[in-house]
């Protein structure tokens, strides 16, 4: 099988969206984030292309202009605003870079290098490396971000992306994976002129490969289900995405006037009870205080009685249920500590034994009750809040 970093990404964040775009080849429109971001990386080709002469920042703004695509955006000012980001972008670029000092090797390195075994399976990964540096005593990975955000110095210390470029450079130049610790890999965010850096170990690198059978082994199994998450938002494939479509009125069903109806005084009964659930934690907490501060556990009013209960209940603690159980050869039959299989095995365990079990239970949580007796009536309700 033959897989680059962004479609194992894409899988990672949706593996119903891999689906849609890597094996049923439903073409998905570019977004303008990702069309502006094509062209901002390909100003930086152009910057650092030249043997000789590097090109002014005129030039490069130049060619910047000339490959804008203005189709992409919904307004005027939208598209403004992004083409004034990337002027910026390439402006704070020249201020803080030294472009005819860069001893650039290789720019936009394309790569294709072999993972698994004959037992695994033998499997392609591919992709493209922005741009790849000679450092005083190593050499410098780097890729070019066009996002916003930024991440944690964590997120770069582990970033999937890097790893697999750096598996490439060293599937090309072999001898450098003895000088390791003199590799650099960065993500370069242009947007606020900072390269995030950090490097590798060979552990990282070997787990790396696990990272990606893992994915093409769920592939293979056709594992797709959609996943929910902000990302959402920028996907082409809404229209046909089952968490999706029904938002959509020209890819649904016709619906009767009931159910739209009901869809209607459903969401407004939520929020409704949204409300009444905050406004009777306000007024529970006050009964409850004025209960503290009186010394009663029982209050009178005209429509009834209201009368306070505590509730605790216990967890067991892992450690010392096992030390308890493993002995007895009961361990694996609550391996997930639970309550109801705790109770299935109680009966069959020595007195010494249920005795230890007793005393390995701990405070879990306690909880306030107030219980409502209407007067004159036989039920009773009661809403809790958990102190």
């Amino acid at each position: 099988m033959r897989i680059s970093y962004s479609s194992l990404d894409t899988y990672q964040t949706c593996p119903l969206k891999y689906k849609f775009k890597n094996i049923d080849k439903i073409a998905e429109p570019k977004s303008k984030e990702a069309v502006f971001g094509t062209l901002v990386h390909s100003v930086m080709k152009f910057i650092h292309s030249s043997n000789l002469v590097p090109p002014t920042l005129e030039q490069s703004l130049d060619y910047f202009s000339r490959g804008w695509n203005s189709e992409v955006f919904p307004d005027e000012l939208e598209e403004r605003a992004a083409f004034t980001q990337g002027v910026q972008m390439i402006q704070q670029y020249y201020e803080k870079t030294d472009i005819p000092a860069a001893r650039i090797i290789d720019l936009e390195s394309r790569f294709s290098i072999e993972i698994g075994d004959d037992e695994r399976g033998r499997h392609t990964v591919s992709g493209i490396i922005d741009r790849i540096d000679k450092t005083l005593d190593g050499y410098e990975i780097i890729d070019y971000k066009t996002t916003r955000k930024m991440p944690s110095q964590d997120k770069v210390d582990n970033d999937i992306q890097l790893s697999i470029y750096l598996r490439a450079f060293l599937d090309r130049y072999p001898k450098e994976a003895e000088n390791l610790e003199n590799i650099t890999v960065s993500l370069y965010y242009l947007k606020h002129g900072v390269k995030m850096s950090a490097t590798r170990t060979r552990e990282q690198l070997e787990n790396l490969e696990n990272t990606f059978l893992g994915v093409i082994q769920a592939i293979e199994k056709a594992e797709f289900p959609p996943v929910l998450s902000p990302l959402c938002d920028w996907c082409g494939y809404q229209k046909i995405c089952p968490l999706w479509k029904h938002k959509f009125a020209e890819t649904r069903k016709v619906e009767t006037e009931e159910v739209t109806q009901a869809i209607e005084d459903f969401m407004g009964l939520r929020r409704q009870m949204a409300e009444e659930k905050q406004q009777i934690a306000k007024l529970q907490a006050l009964i409850l205080e004025y209960m503290e501060q009186e010394g009663v556990e029982r209050v009178f009013g005209e429509a009834g009685i209201i009368g306070k209960s505590l509730r605790t209940t216990y967890k067991y603690d892992p450690e010392k249920l096992r030390a308890i159980l493993d002995p007895l050869d009961k361990w694996e039959a609550v391996l997930k500590v639970d309550g109801i299989a705790l109770k299935n095995i109680l009966a069959t365990l020595p007195p010494e034994a249920k005795k230890s079990v007793q005393e390995a239970k701990v405070l879990d949580r306690q909880s306030t009750s107030l219980s409502v007796k209407k007067t004159g009536a036989s039920a009773e309700y009661s809403d809790e809040i958990t102190l």
